[in-house]
């Protein structure tokens, strides 16, 4: 895996048109992890990626005549089968975290990478989701220098942070399933091969 400007490679690449540009000297320096699936707790097909881009045909699903209004995006995908698709240029600002504060700060699609998982609050990540994680968090964080220490992460600094942790009350992605040591453990790994 490697970044050219700004788009992972190899990786899909799907354009949003849900980004803008981020503030003027803001630096990229945290990870946000999320789950998503379309319709809840259902893996696989296309409706994700139709959400991303606008796409999603309120009638095909009842829950997607809620959604289907939202402009939203994440940085990046990764499916149930470790595959990545990219939406937004990292560079760019995504609209994946909404009203955010952490640690005195807000506002977390300025300075963030967000990084959807497909999945659900109380369904187990797969193997390949974590390392295909893993591997991104390390590639980003030789990217781009705020990162830096996400490759170290330790759980509960803010460098890589759940959507709950920025939501509270608001959001519970990406659940209580996620297991953070694990991804720890693998950054650090992939990041010393």
């Amino acid at each position: 895996m490697n970044i050219e400007n700004h788009w992972l490679q190899p990786a899909k690449h799907l354009p949003s048109p849900n980004f803008d540009a981020r503030p003027s000297g803001c630096q990229i320096d945290t990870v946000v992890i999320h789950n998503i699936s379309l319709p809840p707790r259902q893996f696989g097909g296309c409706h994700i990626d139709e959400l991303f881009t606008n796409c999603l045909d309120p009638g095909a699903h009842p829950y997607f005549a809620e959604i289907c209004h939202l402009e939203v995006s994440a940085h990046v995908l990764i499916d149930r089968i470790g595959e990545i698709t990219q939406y937004v240029a990292f560079d760019q600002r995504a609209w994946h975290a909404g009203r955010s504060s952490f640690a005195g700060r807000e506002k977390f699609n300025d300075f963030s990478i967000g990084i959807e998982l497909e999945g659900a609050d109380d369904v187990p990540f797969e193997a390949v989701q974590y390392l295909a994680l893993a591997k991104l968090i390390a590639v980003l964080g030789g990217a781009y220098p705020g990162l830096l220490d996400a490759r170290d992460n330790v759980v509960g600094e803010s460098r890589v942070v759940g959507h709950s942790t920025i939501a509270p009350g608001r959001k519970t992605d990406p659940g209580p399933l996620f297991d953070w040591q694990k991804m720890t453990q693998l950054i650090r790994f992939v990041s010393n091969l």
